[in-house]
């Protein structure tokens, strides 16, 4: 009885017995830059929350213009409105 019960006891996993560890969540582009950014005016009417600083490109027909990145929709580049 006793040689059951010793088989019985070392046969259950040990991992039980000790405290659990939080989940690691998956870091993602939002959430290392989770500090500082600032709305925007976009070019197409829209509030834009971005992280980036914001640039003076040239457009396709040859004019600078200024565009905010990496905003928090998942756009790299938004074109803004002056």
């Amino acid at each position: 009885m006793k040689v059951l019960t010793l088989a019985l006891l070392f046969s259950l996993p040990v991992g039980w017995l000790g405290p659990q560890k939080p989940l690691r969540e998956p870091s993602t582009q939002l959430s290392r830059h989770s500090k500082g950014g600032r709305w925007y005016f976009a070019a197409s009417g829209h509030a834009v929350y971005c992280y980036g600083p914001v640039m003076t490109v040239p457009s396709s027909n040859g004019d600078l213009q200024k565009v905010a990145t990496f905003c928090r929709d998942g756009s790299a580049v938004v074109p803004l409105k002056d």
